[in-house]
């Protein structure tokens, strides 16, 4: 798992250890192997789905998911989200999904549809989330920076609003490179931030080290 899919799941996690979310039921949209799951579940006592279509990826979530302290509210599904017909509408949707469109492709298919957005496009996944969630929903997303502006309006166009920005760079010198966003069914002030990963040093900033002190042994 990436540095910043770990920070996108220390920075959900925090929300709802700190009762900024009141999550009962949750649903990672692209589970992967469950790593998000297993960092989510650390932090609430929510009963926590996932789907992955991936076939060897939805393998080794459940044996990581079975294998740890939590498995009894942990489950995941095999398939696609875009066909999936869920028994229950969520508190939280969260996905780290595919980051680029348009860039060279993969020869290999299953890559395409991980890294790529050829197996749910970003407006699929806001319009599947606005189903999916009940009326005080919301939905946790970790996308490219360039592409923020344009998920908050897509969302906005389908009743969903921004609660949480949080703007990541590797280091003060660069660009801003990960944007996670938390937006909701309801309309609310948002709250707009930013940090970077490590510090001019080439240490892990502060803020860094404040979110995932948790989940990492040696930080």
């Amino acid at each position: 798992m990436s540095t910043d899919s770990c920070l996108f799941g220390a920075w959900v996690g925090n929300k709802e250890g700190h009762k900024k979310l009141e999550a009962y039921t949750v649903l990672d949209i692209g589970a992967g192997t469950g790593l998000l799951m297993l960092m989510l579940a650390q932090q609430c006592n929510a009963l926590i789905e996932g789907i992955e279509i991936d076939k060897s990826s939805y393998e080794q979530a459940l044996e990581n998911l079975k294998a740890s302290p939590w498995a009894n509210r942990l489950q995941v599904y095999f398939g696609d989200v875009k066909e999936f017909v869920f028994d229950k509408k969520y508190d939280l949707i969260i996905s780290n999904p595919p980051f680029y469109e348009n860039d060279l492709k993969s020869d290999l298919a299953n890559r395409n549809v991980a890294m790529h957005d050829e197996g749910l496009k970003l407006d699929e996944l806001i319009r599947i989330a606005e189903m999916n969630l009940n009326t005080a929903g919301k939905l946790a997303v970790l996308i490219p920076y360039f592409r923020a502006e344009r998920f908050i309006e897509t969302a906005n166009e389908h009743n969903l609003y921004l609660d949480s920005r949080m703007d990541v760079k590797q280091t003060p010198g660069h660009s801003f490179f990960r944007t996670m966003l938390l937006l909701g069914k309801k309309k609310s002030e948002s709250e707009i931030q930013s940090m970077v990963i490590k510090d001019k040093n080439n240490q892990y900033s502060s803020d860094f080290v404040a979110l995932l002190k948790d989940y990492y042994l040696y930080i």
